[in-house]
């Protein structure tokens, strides 16, 4: 298993560093080094005295997207004589990186295939992380006329009826995934060369929707990251300035389960963990910004216990779980933006 994990992971490492300039384009995320750190092997043993220990994260493209990455990763890497070999994809590639063995930790921001992940055993001791929103944005001219709508169903079923083009990540990513979800709730299967997938990440799809003059879902992080270089406006917003709720964007951290593959460095995961959900963690999320707004709002610290971020959403909920969890799980973000946005935001 171990030789197999290294073979994999050095592949991966340089079809991550490929893939991440496809991803962002011609844009740099600002405030950033655009580096993550890379190194062929599996993770050391924590036992090897002395010996700097590898932790692999799998991860949604929208962490390196924005740099939050690189104002995070050096510090924990000093404070634990550690090193974090970053494999940036789709949450969903990211999820199924993590479900091969191939990482020790992933975090990515889509919840319902995180529930899925623990339910299988594949994921432990998840915990919430930061969140911020998806917003769709679109040419200033806006020709489907969505601009200010206050449903984001009712804009995506407007850009559907009047055939404007479309970009889709179509990657299975975390943004992908709530796009679909979206064009469900709004009884739409798009279709047509209106709408485009094009299997790439969030900053190359904002980069090729502008120059097609096209809508697309962005998480807002990302969006306000690459603003500089594209013309895209946001015609919808999302919750953080009052949208609707079903554009929520809670990011989780999640340990690979030592049970299911005893190779990974799960002491090592739980650390990092630890770090991201910690009071340091939390302070470096909390002042990351570019373009001088806030691109994410930390929510792992609770004077009350969160006991349902550690299971499936609708864990031992009965016949109505999923729709009483989707509720609760709506109001839960609602008292996060409540708690932890400005209203000046």
């Amino acid at each position: 298993m171990a030789i197999e994990r290294r073979r994999f992971l050095q592949a991966a490492g340089v079809g991550a560093v490929l893939g991440l300039s496809g991803c962002t384009g011609n844009t740099s995320p600002p405030e950033a080094n655009n580096e993550t750190s890379e190194a062929s092997g599996g993770s050391q043993s924590e036992g090897e005295s002395g010996a700097t220990r590898e932790l692999t994260l799998a991860t949604t493209t929208s962490t390196y997207d924005t740099g939050l990455l690189d104002a995070l990763n050096p510090v924990f890497e000093e404070k634990f004589n550690a090193r974090v070999k970053t494999i940036s994809q789709g949450t969903g590639a990211a999820i199924e990186t993590a479900r091969n063995g191939d990482a020790d930790v992933i975090l990515v921001h889509a919840r319902g295939a995180e529930d899925e992940f623990l339910r299988e055993g594949y994921g432990v001791n998840r915990r919430d992380v930061m969140f911020n929103d998806f917003v769709i944005v679109g040419p200033a001219d806006d020709p489907a006329g969505i601009s200010g709508m206050e449903s984001a169903t009712d804009a995506f079923a407007t850009i559907a009826e009047a055939e404007a083009t479309f970009v889709s990540r179509g990657d299975d990513s975390g943004t992908n995934k709530k796009e679909l979800l979206i064009w469900e709730a709004a009884g739409v299967s798009p279709s047509g060369s209106w709408y485009r997938e094009i299997g790439q990440g969030m900053g190359d799809t904002l980069v090729q929707a502008d120059q097609s003059g096209a809508y697309t879902l962005s998480d807002r992080g990302t969006f306000l990251a690459t603003q500089d270089n594209i013309d895209l406006e946001i015609q919808v917003q999302g919750p953080l300035k009052d949208g609707p709720t079903i554009l929520k964007n809670p990011y989780g951290v999640i340990p690979v389960n030592p049970a299911k593959y005893p190779d990974v460095n799960y002491s090592l995961a739980m650390a990092y963990a630890g770090f991201l959900t910690g009071p340091e963690g939390q302070e470096i999320i909390s002042n990351y910004t570019a373009n001088g707004s806030q691109l994410f709002f930390p929510n792992a610290l609770s004077e009350e216990p969160q006991f349902g971020q550690y299971v499936p959403e609708d864990y031992d909920g009965g016949e109505n779980a999923s729709e009483s969890s989707a509720s609760v799980s709506d109001a839960q973000f609602e008292s996060w933006v409540a708690q932890h946005v400005p209203e000046d935001f």
